[in-house]
């Protein structure tokens, strides 16, 4: 009489576990990869994006461009010149972070009666180099975005 058999043998649910790990260890590097990469198209939007607030905050406020990240942002309300609207909260507020990249902004130069100021410049550094991001960026007031694959952007790097 044969036993009939129910389930799995051990060797048989080796095996796949087997192909499981091979499997796991060629596509996890490559999930990195393609994290790190959508990150660093996502700080590059957003420096995008804050350059084009930077234009418009200028534009609508005829004051230079903005003293701080926090009056480019703001989520309710009429727009003013200490919270335009203009750039999505996470980077505009304290600790100035998004998609792994962190945010720095600095007024260099300023002008006129009140100091307004008339120069800037932004950071976005991986906060995690290697693992976050592979490049830091930094963009000024030319709105040319910038890159470093060493360390921290300045405006003698290559433009992207």
């Amino acid at each position: 009489m044969k036993r009939k058999q129910t389930g799995f043998s051990l060797i048989e649910l080796l095996i796949v576990v087997a192909i499981i790990l091979i499997l796991a260890a060629i596509a996890v590097p490559n999930l990195i990869q393609s994290r790190m990469t959508a990150n660093e198209a996502s700080a590059v939007q957003t420096l995008r994006d804050i350059n084009t607030a930077e234009s418009v905050y200028s534009i609508q406020f005829g004051a230079g461009f903005s003293p701080d990240l926090p009056s480019l942002g703001g989520t309710s309300g009429t727009p003013s010149p200490s919270s335009a609207l203009l750039i999505p909260d996470p980077v505009a507020q304290a600790p100035n972070t998004k998609a792994g990249f962190s945010f720095s902004y600095v007024v260099t130069a300023s002008n006129g009666p009140n100091s307004t100021p008339s120069n800037y410049t932004v950071n976005a550094n991986p906060i995690i180099p290697g693992n976050t991001g592979r490049r830091w960026f930094f963009t000024d007031e030319s709105f040319v975005i910038r890159f470093n694959t060493t360390g921290p952007s300045t405006a003698n790097d290559p433009a992207i």
